[in-house]
């Protein structure tokens, strides 16, 4: 009994860490900063999509959109700055070997669809945004420079 208590607590926790994550913003209210700079530098941006976030332990702004119809991912910082372009990766190729391990305890038989790695322009270290595919539903994960799993949500 006292099992199925932790375990139901440590369930309870990590829903609510994950919800207070992140929140997803719609196109309207993503500041009128970010979107001026989107327009500028990707004026065929479509499908724009924006939510606050952390990276490098930074509240940020992440914007996904599709240009020529490829996603891409801008950071921008709570002021409305630009902060970093994500640069879209073979997910094998480039992510931590402790990346890999975490998203296979937490995924088994999981297939990445999309990554991207972030670039801490601050200093050092990576960090990664991936899109998976885990038990028939899309997940989007974020992996810190170390290789832990920060965030899990169900797109």
């Amino acid at each position: 009994m006292h099992n199925y208590f932790l375990k139901f607590s440590f369930l309870i926790l990590t829903v609510c860490s994950i919800s207070a994550y992140a929140e997803v913003m719609s196109k309207e209210a993503i500041p009128e900063k970010i979107m001026q700079h989107l327009n500028k530098k990707h004026p065929k941006a479509t499908e724009i999509t924006a939510e606050t976030t952390k990276h490098f332990g930074q509240d940020v702004i992440e914007v996904r959109f599709k240009e020529d119809g490829e996603t891409a991912l801008g950071i921008y910082r709570s002021n409305g700055n630009f902060h970093v372009a994500a640069t879209k990766i073979a997910a094998d190729d480039m992510m931590f070997t402790s990346s890999k391990e975490n998203l296979a305890k937490e995924f088994p038989q999981y297939s990445i669809k999309e990554a991207f790695m972030i670039v801490n322009p601050s200093g050092v270290g990576e960090e990664f945004e991936v899109i998976l595919e885990a038990a028939g539903k899309q997940w989007n994960v974020s992996i810190d420079k170390t290789g832990n799993i920060e965030k899990q949500e169900i797109n």
